[in-house]
């Protein structure tokens, strides 16, 4: 059976001994962010038409086609697609001619 010295057992209830606080603890003051909660990408209003229609899934499905494509599919199965989107997508221009998730998926 071990025995312990009166020094050794003062260490040991040292050792495992918690500190206290000084009594009622002080809430810490919170800094304010000073970094931006602008979630929002900054698109064009063109390129958020177009990103709404190929998150739009009552136009089908959009993997594997261009939007002009989905949006000449959609037309012939009588789904209205917005006139808006074949308009953008034939114009050109700085719009993307592929869907949203192209070469994501």
């Amino acid at each position: 059976m071990a025995t312990t010295t009166k020094g050794g057992d003062m260490k040991m209830k040292g050792f495992y001994r918690q500190k206290k606080g000084s009594g009622v603890s002080k809430s810490k003051k919170i800094s304010a962010s000073h970094g931006s909660l602008h979630l929002k990408d900054d698109f064009d209003k063109q390129e958020e038409i177009l990103r709404q229609f190929d998150m739009n899934m009552a136009y089908g499905p959009c993997i594997g086609m261009n939007r002009l494509n989905r949006w000449e599919r959609a037309n012939k199965l009588g789904l209205n697609p917005p006139k808006e989107v074949e308009r953008l997508v034939n114009a050109g221009g700085k719009v993307g001619v592929e869907c949203l998730w192209d070469g994501r998926v």
